[in-house]
């Protein structure tokens, strides 16, 4: 297993991922369905090396972005120092492979290695399932919070409450 930036020949691939997730959310008959990201945001995030794949075998197994900031979702919350996780999304042919404990095993490196104190991620919705598999990963569910300015925000966040997850890393 190995954790390296995506590239931009990753991008079909990273969007056909996108794809089956949403897919596979509009199967399970979830309140909120990913809409279709703006290529653009994804080309960006590569360019600043914020959009993360882990590779089996040289396939991607994996993908997931990262931001160092998320006023519009966290708030007053956005000023503690963090790495917050977005679109983790597999590829089927790895699925049950928990890769989001693998996720927080690499996020607490790299926070660490910025100067972050907290992993954080939000999803759209109070999806209880999610909410538990987050706290098996580690996560503190921090509750319900209703989204005040997501103008630039994808659309699933228009109008929406999220539930936000924290780890909060020990400090040195």
């Amino acid at each position: 297993m190995t954790i390296v930036n995506s590239v931009a020949t990753d991008i079909d691939e990273i969007f056909r991922l996108y794809g089956i997730a949403t897919d596979y959310m509009k199967s399970k008959e979830t309140v909120v369905v990913w809409p279709e990201f703006d290529r653009g945001m994804v080309e960006t995030e590569i360019a600043e090396n914020r959009q993360w794949k882990l590779l089996i075998d040289g396939k991607i197994a994996c993908v997931w972005a990262i931001a160092y900031e998320d006023p519009q979702i966290w708030q007053e919350r956005d000023a503690d120092p963090a790495i917050y996780i977005h679109r983790i999304a597999t590829n089927p042919d790895f699925r049950g492979y928990h890769w989001v404990k693998n996720i927080v095993k690499w996020g607490k490196q790299h926070a660490d290695e910025e100067g972050k104190e907290f992993i954080r991620m939000d999803t759209v919705g109070e999806n209880h399932g999610l909410i538990n598999h987050y706290k098996k990963c580690g996560f503190d569910f921090l509750g319900l919070l209703e989204l005040k300015d997501t103008e630039g925000l994808p659309g699933h966040y228009h109008n929406a409450t999220v539930s936000l997850f924290q780890i909060a890393l020990e400090k040195k």
